[in-house]
C-alpha cells in the first residue's frame, strides 16, 4: 500500500524486518551451521629423505638429518557437542599437530586437538576431538541429514576455509547424487560421491556440504582438475558409516562386539562378533537397544560415547527383540588384556611422543613392551622393543587391527608376523624387517 501526503508526495512503507527478502533460506541455513564449522591447521615434522616404514621397513632416526616442517590448511565440521568433528583423512593423516579455529559466530577461539586421529583412508574421513579449555565446555554441533535424503538440483551450500580464507561460503546445486570420483582418487574407493557446482577450492577439504535445512549432506573432498563448477563431496550415508567404524568402543581398545546400525533411532544391532562380550551376554542381530544403565541414548554417537568413555566396563542394557523385552549385562574386555592372553606379550600403541622418540610414524605398528617366558611370542622369538607391523600380509597400526585379525581364529592357529627390529647405529636408530610365525593360544 502506498501512502500519499497532502502535497502529493508519495512514500512506500518501510519493509517489516520480519519480511526482509534478503533473509532467505540460504541465509538462515548458513547462520545455523557456521558455528559448527572450523578451520583446520596441521603441522607435519618430517626428516629429509626419510621413508615410510611400511614401504622400506626402516627409517633413519633424526640424527644429523634436516628436519622439515610442513603446514597445511583445511576445514572441518563439529558433529557432537563434546567436540568431536569430521574432516578429510588426507588433511590430517601425516600431521604431528592439529589445531582448529572456531568461526567468529562460535567465539573464534583456537583449540588443540587430541593427538589421536581416527582415520579411514578408504572413505577419506577422519574423526578428531577438540581439547576443551574448561571443564564441561560444549560446542555447537551440526545436524546430520537422513541417508539418501537428496534432491537432484536442490540448492546446496559449501562452507569452509578455501585458501585460508576462513568462514567462506559458496552456493550451488546438487549436480549429481551419484558420480564416480576422478581417476586420481580411485584409491579412495568411492564410486558414489556427490557432485556440486558450488565452488570448492583447496582448503575446503573436510568442510560441510549442507542443504537449505542446514543439515549435513556431505563432506567436501575434491575438485575435478581443469574443470569449472565440478566439485565432489562424500555422501552423508558413507560419512555416517565411516563414523560408525571410527567411533566405537573398539577404537579405544575395549571389546564390546555388537555393531550398531548408524543413523537409526531406536538403535538396532546389525552385527555380532563371535565370542565377543556382547555375543556371550546374549545379544542378537536385530535387537533394539532401549536403555544403557537406565538411560535412553539419543543417537548412536551418544551410545558409543557411553561405552567408550565410562571407567566402569560393566553395563546394564534393556533390549527388545520383536515383542520380548529383557535385561542384559555386558562387561567389556580391554584389548591389551585379550592380546596378552592370545599372544603372550604386552603390546603398546604408539602415541605421537613415543613414535617420535622411536623414529617412527603414528600407525607404524605396536611396540612389544614385555614378552612372557615360554609364551607364544617368546617361542616366536619376539623381543622387547620389537615393533609388530603386520600380520598375515595385513598392516597393523593399533590394537583394533590385531583384534580384527585374530578374534575368530581358534587356539593353535598359526599367524605370520612382520616385525621391525631396531638396529642402533651410533646416534641413529634404524629398523630391519623380520618375519616370524606365532601360534595363538
Amino acid at each position: 500500500m502506498t501512502v500519499c501526503a497532502a502535497a502529493s508526495l508519495c512514500f512506500a512503507p518501510a519493509l517489516n524486518a520480519e519480511t526482509d527478502i534478503r533473509r532467505d533460506a540460504t541465509v538462515d541455513a548458513i547462520k545455523e551451521v557456521m558455528p559448527c564449522v572450523v578451520n583446520v591447521a596441521t603441522e607435519s615434522i618430517g626428516v629429509a629423505e626419510a621413508r615410510d616404514p611400511f614401504e622400506a621397513f626402516f627409517r633413519q632416526f633424526y640424527g644429523t638429518y634436516q628436519l622439515q616442517t610442513r603446514q597445511s590448511l583445511g576445514s572441518g565440521v563439529i558433529i557432537d557437542e563434546d567436540g568431536y568433528l569430521l574432516t578429510n583423512a588426507h588433511v590430517v593423516k601425516h600431521a604431528n599437530r592439529v589445531q582448529v579455529k572456531l568461526s567468529d559466530e562460535a567465539g573464534g577461539g583456537v583449540y588443540d586437538v587430541q593427538p589421536f586421529f581416527a582415520v579411514t583412508p578408504r572413505a577419506d574421513v577422519a574423526l578428531l576431538k577438540i581439547i576443551p579449555k574448561k571443564k564441561g565446555e560444549k560446542f555447537k554441533a551440526i545436524k546430520l541429514a537422513k541417508d539418501d535424503d537428496l534432491l537432484l538440483g536442490e540448492t546446496v551450500i559449501a562452507l569452509g576455509n578455501p585458501f585460508g580464507l576462513g568462514g567462506s561460503v559458496s552456493r550451488g546445486i546438487l549436480s549429481s547424487k551419484q558420480r564416480a570420483a576422478p581417476k586420481a582418487n580411485e584409491d579412495l574407493g568411492q564410486d558414489n560421491w556427490l557432485q556440486t557446482d558450488a565452488s570448492i577450492n583447496p582448503g575446503n577439504s573436510g568442510g560441510p556440504l549442507i542443504n537449505l535445512h542446514g543439515d549435513l549432506i556431505g563432506i567436501n573432498v575434491a575438485i575435478l582438475q581443469g574443470a569449472q563448477g565440478i566439485g565432489f563431496a562424500i555422501p552423508i550415508k558413507d560419512v555416517r558409516q565411516a563414523v560408525a567404524e571410527l567411533f566405537s568402543p573398539e577404537t579405544v581398545s575395549r571389546w564390546f562386539g555388537a555393531h550398531i546400525r548408524p543413523g537409526e533411532i531406536p538403535l538396532v544391532v546389525d552385527f555380532i562378533e563371535t565370542n565377543s562380550p556382547a555375543h556371550r551376554a546374549g545379544f542378537n542381530i536385530g535387537d533394539t537397544i532401549l536403555q544403557v544403565n537406565g538411560r535412553a541414548p539419543r543417537d548412536f554417537l551418544e551410545f558409543n560415547r557411553w561405552l567408550r568413555d565410562e571407567t566402569n566396563l560393566t553395563y546394564n542394557f534393556t533390549i527388545q527383540h520383536h515383542a520380548e523385552r529383557r535385561a542384559v549385562k555386558v562387561t567389556e574386555i580391554p584389548f591389551a588384556e585379550l592380546l596378552k592372553q592370545r599372544l603372550g606379550a604386552d603390546l603398546q600403541e604408539l602415541n605421537a611422543d613415543l613414535a617420535s622418540h622411536l623414529g617412527l610414524n603414528l600407525g607404524s605398528g605396536l611396540l612389544v613392551s614385555h614378552v612372557d617366558k615360554d609364551g607364544p611370542a617368546d617361542k616366536a622369538s619376539l623381543k622387547e622393543y620389537f615393533v609388530l607391523a603386520g600380520m598375515d600380509g595385513q598392516r597393523i597400526g593399533n590394537f583394533l587391527d590385531v583384534m580384527q585379525l585374530i578374534t575368530a581364529r581358534p587356539k593353535g592357529t598359526e599367524v605370520q608376523l612382520l616385525v621391525l627390529i631396531p638396529q642402533p647405529r651410533g646416534d641413529f636408530l634404524t629398523y630391519r624387517q623380520g618375519v616370524t610365525t606365532l601360534t595363538l593360544r
